[in-house]
């Protein structure tokens, strides 16, 4: 029987061949990538740099990715909007906003979760949302995915930035000031667990808000969160806490090749391992669960790959 198109390059990049097969390397050898991704200790700027890898060695590129760091979501939409990215990391919540009439905006695929982690010292009397009140608080750079939770969150409290004393740091910026006592608290959206506050609970006792009170609210105001958990033992704490879960997406324009969109989509699922290794939230990856990019549509490229019945 005739291989198709995705059970050639399930075989051949399973093995690390992709870039060997006639053709590949001839074909996307010249091509070079733009990834738009995050601030350097988040978990958006690993990905970008494990997919450079990936994608350098599967589809045979000359020249490898440029891993382009950035204030987050918001901004990586930008960046593939005006043609300075030719792929972009984003929440699915940022997103789906920008799918609001017309747009060229197309997704590769979902990858894992993220969530919305609300982190104060352990001996803090802020023990919820409202609690934040006339503190310092951190709510990430101006236009990063963190602000725009932040600010919906503070909002379901009725807490605008005027009720708070507001810092716009990145998650470096943030733990920094939270170790040396300039800051309350700070909101981080990103992988379980975060490496880099995983960090500073190794270096100070740390807690995270419980959001159980605000989650239904939350979820009839913004159906693109789904109910999580941080699991006990996570960052050192004690016990679970209840928070919100927003699903990564990679996007890419609907103008970009087909073919290296399929070629792309391939050989991440071909090298999910390398992922892991650099995102322990990307074991998550999964084919099928990989589609669910809606309100986003998938590319054509992407579309063509996951489309194959050699899905089983």
């Amino acid at each position: 029987m005739e291989l198709t198109r995705r059970q050639a390059l399930r075989a051949f990049g399973a093995a690390g061949l992709v870039a060997a097969l006639p053709g590949c390397a001839s074909q996307f050898a010249g091509v070079r990538l733009r990834i738009a991704t995050g601030g350097t200790a988040g978990e958006y700027f690993r990905l970008g740099r494990a997919l450079a890898q990936v994608w350098q060695e599967r589809l045979g590129l000359t020249d490898q990715p440029a891993v382009l760091p950035t204030s987050g979501s918001p901004a990586n939409v930008s960046l593939l909007a005006t043609g300075a990215a030719d792929v972009a990391v984003s929440q699915l919540d940022v997103a789906a906003d920008r799918m609001a009439g017309s747009s060229s905006l197309r997704a590769l695929a979902a990858v894992y979760n993220d969530a919305l982690q609300i982190v104060v010292p352990a001996g803090s009397p802020i023990r919820a949302v409202a609690d934040l009140r006339g503190a310092r608080v951190s709510l990430g750079p101006e236009n990063s995915g963190v602000t725009y939770v932040a600010q919906r969150v503070l909002a379901a409290v009725d807490l605008a930035d005027d009720d708070i004393r507001p810092s716009r740091l990145d998650l470096a910026g943030s733990v920094a000031a939270l170790r040396a006592g300039d800051l309350d608290a700070f909101f981080w959206v990103g992988a379980l667990p975060t490496t880099t506050v995983t960090d500073l609970a190794a270096a100070m006792p740390v807690r995270l808000l419980d959001l159980e009170p605000l989650l239904d609210d939350l979820r009839t105001r913004y159906p693109v969160y789904a109910p999580g958990t941080v699991l006990a033992g996570t960052y050192r704490i004690a016990d679970p806490v209840a928070t919100l879960l927003v699903r990564n997406v990679l996007l890419v324009d609907a103008g970009l090749d087909a073919d290296l969109v399929e070629a792309m989509t391939g050989a991440l699922f071909a090298d999910q391992q390398r992922l892991a290794d650099a995102i322990q939230a990307a074991r998550t990856v999964d084919a099928r669960s990989a589609v669910l990019t809606q309100p986003v549509p998938l590319h054509d490229g992407a579309l063509r790959w996951f489309s194959d019945d050699a899905m089983a």
